[in-house]
């Protein structure tokens, strides 16, 4: 574990797709417990950080560090301190949210799950929803069961991509609930891409603003509503940073 309080640290981070600069010379650190909300246009980038910071993408040049560690060189190292939920997380529709659980702990090197799966299950609010087959859930329950599956060995920075997308406002509320509760809770760090100033608004800590590949705009909420105390709302405060 990284000694620093920096517990997400991007150095000179570039990728290239097809001969266009999906991240330009990125620099961002993220404390340790912060809930930071990336901010940014559909095709800024926000996909691309998360899919190297999350080992699944390897950057074309520059680094990046979770806890210290490298996610290139160190990748098994960061996985293992890492959750990660995807904007469309795939589970066995036929299997239970029970059985689905199960299949990730092991997967995930945890023996004897069935108390830590339970105790999630209650975490999350699905006590006694654990034996109905995924396939009957809604969006939003099945978002709940893709955090679970993200936290099951207990990581100490959460990734989450797009997580209220196609949500009702219960869903949304209910997933807002826990994110709050895994930051206060179990003191995880939370990276969250999320187009939803609103959502921002309720659950963020720190911000960023991706344009381009670029990271254009960086401070914590407080500040950054303060700076911005004329606007009428936080579009148009983002509307402000990226112009």
């Amino acid at each position: 574990m990284n000694k620093t309080q920096n517990i997400i640290s991007i150095s000179n981070l570039t990728h290239i797709y097809k001969n266009k600069k999906a991240l330009d010379d990125l620099n961002l650190e993220i404390s340790k417990n912060e809930i930071f909300g990336f901010l940014g246009h559909n095709g800024a980038g926000k996909t691309t950080t998360i899919s190297i910071l999350t080992t699944l993408l390897k950057p074309t040049s520059g680094n990046a560090k979770i806890c210290g560690f490298d996610v290139v060189k160190d990748s098994m190292e960061v996985k293992k301190l890492i959750g990660y939920l995807p904007e469309n997380v795939k589970f066995y529709d036929n299997l239970t949210a029970y059985e689905n659980l199960e299949y990730f702990a092991k997967i995930s090197g945890i023996k004897n799950p069935k108390e830590k799966i339970f105790d999630i299950l209650k975490f999350i609010d699905f006590e006694g929803i654990e034996n109905k087959k995924i396939g009957e859930f809604s969006k939003g329950m099945h978002q709940r069961i893709g955090i679970a599956q993200a936290i099951i060995h207990e990581p100490q920075v959460l990734f989450l991509d797009e997580p209220t997308s196609g949500l009702d406002p219960m869903g949304i509320k209910k997933l807002r609930e826990i994110i709050i509760k895994l930051n206060k809770e179990k003191q995880m760090t939370i990276f969250m891409n999320t187009h939803l100033l609103s959502e921002v608004a309720k659950v963020c800590t720190t911000i960023g603003v991706l344009n381009s590949g670029k990271l254009i705009y960086k401070n914590s909420l407080k500040e950054t509503l303060k700076r911005f105390n004329n606007e009428n709302s936080l579009e148009e405060i983002y509307f402000n940073i990226e112009q």
